[in-house]
């Protein structure tokens, strides 16, 4: 049975795309800030064989360290840091958010998917895929119409940061940045293009498509490459 672990599989895009490989028959390791009542944990009881909860608040670097020790027996074909937060005011400019707001996005979305990725890239095989859920947003050559600058920035920082990991590391096994699209979830609004249910098995194929690909690509729902 393969095995992916998930950070952050409670909700939205992470919880659509653990139901999905549990479906492929893959055996799910996920993450969850509670320890009873989440979506995660409904799959759980359905799928208890295919299904493993681990309690991780991503922000707690002793939490991230605790989980490598837990599972440092284990051994993972993906590894998915999937972690993501907005500004409470989303158009608010960078002149307009205070400090502590532009901390709370930055490490959620920048900060602690790296040091996640830092900690618990060794539970990955070697042929295996390391991969950080970003966004489209996060491109500043396909940034034409401006907005939501805190969240384009906080992103544009993964996106770096990833880049610099995959040159420390040579880029010897596939590394991948999703731009998952515009997906109804909590953060997208129920405005959003995409249903989850539409998204999960393309993420999936993108997850898969990775396999004997060695190096760092930043790549969209089809598999089309996203200009940095």
């Amino acid at each position: 049975m393969q095995r992916i672990l998930i950070i952050g599989a409670t909700r939205g895009i992470g919880n659509a795309l653990a139901q999905e490989f549990v479906t492929r028959g893959w055996h799910v390791t996920g993450t969850a800030r509670k320890q009873a009542g989440t979506p995660l944990h409904a799959i759980q009881d359905e799928h208890p064989a295919a299904v493993d909860i681990v309690q991780v608040d991503i922000n707690m670097p002793e939490q991230i360290s605790a989980l490598h020790d837990r599972l440092r027996d284990r051994r993972f074909d993906i590894l998915l840091v999937n972690a993501g937060t907005s500004n409470a005011n989303q158009s608010e400019t960078i002149a307009e958010t205070t400090a502590e707001e532009f901390s709370r996005v930055m490490v959620t979305n920048a900060l602690s998917p790296m040091q996640a990725v830092e900690a618990l890239a060794e539970l990955v095989t070697p042929e295996g895929t390391i991969s950080v859920m970003s966004s489209g947003q996060g491109s500043i050559t396909e940034n034409t119409r401006g907005g939501r600058e805190v969240y384009r920035g906080s992103k544009a920082a993964l996106n770096q940061y990833m880049r610099c990991y995959a040159i420390r590391t040579r880029g010897a096994r596939p590394m991948l940045l999703i731009a998952p699209g515009w997906i109804q979830t909590e953060l997208g609004g129920a405005e959003a293009r995409y249903t989850l249910a539409e998204s999960a098995p393309k993420l999936v194929d993108l997850l898969l498509a990775q396999k004997g690909r060695p190096g760092l690509r930043f790549e969209d729902r089809d598999g089309r490459a996203v200009a940095w």
